[in-house]
Formats: structure tokens, C-alpha cells, sequence
């Protein structure tokens, strides 16, 4: 569990180091000045969302540090270098080519109907334009055509 004071505390050490003031700081990280107000006064706890803003925009800052003052601030080089490594070792992981598999159908967002579907889509729709329009529903209230290059028209009959 986190203690808001030693929170609140570290969160003014953090201020103080960079010379910011809580509104600059909220403005930095990108969370309402309001929100930080509320912070420092101890009235509302810190959300993880803030946490990791904080985290993300200042690299000194350490997780454990901030949570439950374990560790230092800023981090020592050797701490700062491991994390560099560790995440450019997770990104290549990540970002490592997938093998490509045959048998696999193209998971892409047009592909979704094979050619036995459009052929049959495409005859109906030819059915349809050539038959009368059965307007017994109700009446048409506007036509939409969209085109492949991301453009529209509407019709209003």
C-alpha cells in the first residue's frame, strides 16, 4: 500500500529537482493542474495512469522509488544503463519479424470474404439493380456511395 504523505513528499523532491512548479508539472506529464492540486493536498491517492505519465516523461524517476521509497532518486547510471538495455532487448523481441505461413489466410481487413462470397455478393447485387425496387418498407431516405479512395456522396431522393 501506498503512504500519500512519503508519496506526496517524493512527488515534491521530483518538483524540486526539475525546478517545476505543480502546474508546469501537471502540464508536462499531461494530467489536469486541478488533479495535481488534489494530489498534493492529499485529498485524492495517485492512479497508476498518473504514475506512469510521470515515469515516462521523467526516465530518473524510479517506480519502486516513488511507490514506497525503495531505491534512489534519480537513479544511479548503472540502474539507468540496465533499464536502457532491458527495454531495447524487449523492443527487438517485440518488434521481431513474424515467419510467414502458407496456410495462413491474410488476416488483413478487406480480405475478410473469400472469392466464392464476392462472386455471389456480386451476383445478387446485379440481381437486385436489375429487378424493381420493392419500396413497401417504407421510403428511401438518402443513398450513400462510398468510393476506394475514401470519399462519399450522399443522395437524398
Amino acid at each position: 500500500m501506498v503512504n500519500i504523505d512519503d508519496f506526496v513528499k517524493r512527488l515534491e523532491i521530483i518538483l524540486d529537482y526539475y525546478a517545476l512548479n505543480a502546474s508546469s508539472f501537471a502540464d508536462k506529464i499531461g494530467v489536469q493542474r486541478s488533479s495535481m492540486s488534489h494530489l498534493l493536498s492529499g485529498r485524492n491517492k495517485p492512479s497508476l495512469d498518473f504514475v506512469l505519465k510521470i515515469l515516462e516523461v521523467f526516465p530518473d524517476v524510479d517506480l519502486y522509488w516513488i511507490l514506497n521509497g525503495k531505491g534512489s532518486f534519480p537513479k544511479n547510471e548503472e540502474e539507468t544503463v540496465n533499464s536502457k538495455i532491458e527495454n531495447t532487448v524487449e523492443i527487438e523481441k517485440s518488434s521481431a519479424p513474424i515467419p510467414y505461413n502458407e496456410n495462413e489466410v491474410s488476416k488483413d481487413l478487406f480480405s475478410g470474404m473469400n472469392k466464392k462470397e464476392e462472386s455471389q455478393e456480386k451476383r445478387y447485387f446485379s440481381e437486385s439493380k436489375n429487378s424493381n425496387l420493392n419500396l413497401e418498407e417504407g421510403e428511401i431516405e438518402k443513398i450513400v456511395f462510398f468510393y476506394k479512395n475514401g470519399t462519399f456522396k450522399v443522395y437524398n431522393p
